[in-house]
């Protein structure tokens, strides 16, 4: 049990939907999942979509109310691209055990790149991008900011620019003045990433307004950044609403450019 304030269950259950999945039963063919250890007794699940000719694997974090078997309708698209697609779930998501905790979600994915060539086997040795969705900007960042060697690329998409304005949106009633250890936001995490950076955000997003996409573009201190905004778009239609050739057209410019470069 922790004593984090901000695992307050009243916090805790305002901030997360968690929602459970069968582990094993995906129609994407060649779909392997498993679990990733990050503490004594919790394990994280996931799902890699394998394909036998990639040329480049993306560790997936998802939004919230998702779990990774969610994304077996999403996979073919980037598997299009040749872009083996790994989604990572949260505690209490999925087949994964524990609960979810604000004050673990950005540091259990430091357990995932020591894992990757387990997982990934021949396919470890690819260029390997990050990306985080919502809720799941906030661990893709985190891995950025802390292991920027390991990737070649990090994508957001409609992501949170600092946790207070989350806290404010969903109208979480927390004193964050009394929390001395209150985890570095994302914009200020940007502002010393130098990774290639594609930032995705709906114009119409009533989640997460347009403006945090907007900050963690302009806080972004890559010199190969792009932002695209989406008009008419809110938080969950950006693929429908872009469509899926100028959604998926903007992620194969960037994987190009990054790779050309």
């Amino acid at each position: 049990m922790s004593n984090h304030p901000l695992d307050d269950p009243a916090i805790v259950s305002r901030l997360f939907y968690p929602r459970r999945a069968i582990q094993g039963r995906s129609e994407f063919r060649g779909a392997k999942d498993g679990l990733v250890s990050v503490a004594d007794g919790v394990s994280l699940g996931y799902r890699y979509f394998a394909l036998v000719a990639a040329k480049r694997v993306l560790l997936y974090f998802h939004g919230n109310g998702e779990t990774a078997a969610d994304y077996d309708y999403i996979a073919p698209l980037y598997a299009g691209m040749d872009t083996a697609l790994l989604v990572v779930d949260y505690r209490g998501y999925g087949w994964s055990n524990g609960q979810p905790l604000t004050s673990t979600l950005l540091t259990d994915g430091e357990s995932v790149p020591p894992a990757l060539e387990g997982i990934l086997g021949d396919e470890h040795t690819l260029p390997l991008y990050l990306m985080g969705r919502s809720l799941g900007s906030g661990p893709a960042i985190h891995l950025a900011h802390k292991l920027p060697d390991h990737f070649a690329g990090l994508i957001v998409e409609s992501g949170f620019a600092d946790m207070p304005s989350v806290f404010r949106r969903l109208q979480i009633p927390v004193d964050l003045d009394t929390i001395s250890d209150l985890p570095v936001g994302n914009a200020k995490r940007m502002a010393s990433i130098h990774l290639p950076t594609l930032v995705i955000h709906g114009e119409e997003d009533r989640v997460l307004p347009v403006e945090n996409g907007q900050k963690l573009y302009d806080a972004s201190a890559a010199s190969h950044k792009r932002l695209l905004r989406v008009p008419g778009a809110g938080h969950n239609d950006l693929l429908s609403r872009a469509s899926r050739e100028a959604y998926m057209g903007a992620l194969q410019q960037f994987f190009a450019m990054v790779e050309t470069t």
